[in-house]
């Protein structure tokens, strides 16, 4: 633990350094690395620590040499831009400097770092610069051998091992870096893909239920026009309710859309979480609906709710899509371990429906509007066994939530949609 706090401490004390450093362009850096090079070639102590490859006599420094020595750092500013050109400059300096025999100069480990930016940076020319340089240096080790160099060739060898260690650092880290860079244009095209799932559930949940529900109670007002004006009028007032809330829930989710990062909380309409509102929306499309809540959401549930509302609202669209007419039952559990859902139905009307004639609207006009409405739909839709977008956007959205979610026909008949969403997952 101490060890942990001194850790924590020294890296709050050098994050403004390491932000400053971070905050100058690529250029401004390289330039202050060369210019520390050139000076540290000149400071006692430090000037005489540089690499030595062929051991001859030496030479006393002169204005060639100190030339020599700011020629094997200074080119470090092009060694991002151009890498391949740094280096050429770097080696030819220290060749020549080896060659001539001038003492060793702490400049000369730009070379090592010249190798690392081209072994890190070199591009398309990596490989072509990694062929001259080893070939360049055999030229080197052959030169200096005839100048009377006392090196063995084992020692030219492990020189050369030593350099091609400092490229293939460099090059190690241009792959990993390679593989982060990958691994963040994965993630991200992962991000965008499952955003455009998430606005696609949330289109079809918005979509799918108040239109089926603006066309059922169409259906009803047309065939009530003729024998009940009034409640044709009341459908076609309902109509322009759910319309007016589809217009809502579709500008809310217009309004995540244009969020400045392109992203936000999922849109959920304007009162997530209140499945009350859809029962007595489903009814009023003429689905006779049995509500029954078991205690009471609470603040621990967050977005357990929003997601229990999606699972209703897909439930009871399809209810009224396969099985017009038919009571259903939608219960819902609220306890200290989550939400439980249960929704089902009687199953789809199996007889031919009636055409439409005088005296089915007189006989309708007896009874409740929408559901004479469907008594005319062609109901022999088959119940549906957990197929399509409603029921798969259901399930990636309580998936998420770590829930559960089975749909399916019942044994005596009818279909069943059963949901448990646990609390403590939602995220």
């Amino acid at each position: 633990m101490p060890g942990e706090r001194r850790e924590a401490s020294l890296e709050r004390a050098l994050r403004p350094v390491s932000d400053r450093w971070r905050a100058r362009g690529p250029l401004t850096q390289d330039i202050i690395l060369a210019l520390t090079l050139a000076a540290a070639a000149f400071l006692p102590g430090l000037a005489a620590n540089g690499i030595a490859l062929g051991l001859l006599p030496r030479r006393p420094l002169d204005g060639w040499g100190v030339f020599l020595g700011l020629a094997q750092c200074l080119p470090l500013v092009l060694r991002r831009r151009r890498p391949v050109l740094c280096l050429a400059l770097v080696a030819a300096a220290f060749s020549v400097d080896q060659l001539i025999g001038y003492p060793p100069s702490f400049g000369s480990e730009g070379l090592v770092v010249a190798l690392y930016s081209t072994g890190s940076r070199g591009g398309r020319h990596r490989t072509a610069a990694a062929v001259t340089a080893s070939t360049a240096y055999a030229v080197l080790a052959l030169a200096l051998r005839l100048r009377g160099s006392p090196e063995r060739p084992m020692d030219f060898v492990t020189f050369w091992m030593v350099l091609a260690g400092c490229w293939a650092a460099g090059a190690w880290i241009r792959g990993r870096q390679a593989r982060e860079e990958e691994r963040r244009l994965h993630s991200a095209q992962l991000a965008v893909a499952e955003e455009r799932a998430r606005i696609a559930r949330e289109l079809h949940d918005v979509v799918t239920h108040h239109v089926t529900a603006m066309v059922v109670q169409s259906d009803a007002a047309q065939f009530l026009l003729p024998d009940s004006p009034d409640r044709a009028t009341e459908g076609l007032a309902a109509i322009g309710r759910t319309g007016r809330r589809a217009l809502v829930e579709l500008r809310c989710l217009l309004d995540v859309l244009d969020t400045p990062t392109g992203r936000g909380p999922a849109p959920t309409g304007p009162v997530p979480g209140n499945p009350a509102d859809l029962v007595e929306a489903t009814r009023a499309a003429g689905q006779p609906v049995e509500f029954v809540e078991e205690g009471e959401p609470r603040a621990e549930h967050g977005g357990l709710t929003a997601a229990a509302y999606r699972v209703v609202q897909e439930a009871l669209t399809n209810a009224v899509k396969h099985a017009p007419g038919r009571p259903t039952e939608v219960r819902i559990r609220y306890d200290a371990d989550g939400i439980e859902i249960d929704v089902s139905n009687e199953g789809a009307l199996t007889t031919p429906a009636p055409q439409p004639a005088p005296t089915s609207a007189h006989a309708h006009a007896s009874t409740p509007a929408p559901t004479s409405a469907h008594a005319h739909a062609p109901a022999s839709t088959p119940t549906p066994a957990g197929g399509g977008r409603g029921l798969a956007g259901l399930r990636e959205r309580v998936a998420v939530l770590d829930g559960e979610l089975t749909a399916g026909p019942r044994p005596g008949g009818g279909f069943r949609l059963h949901t448990r969403l646990p609390l403590g997952q939602d995220r």
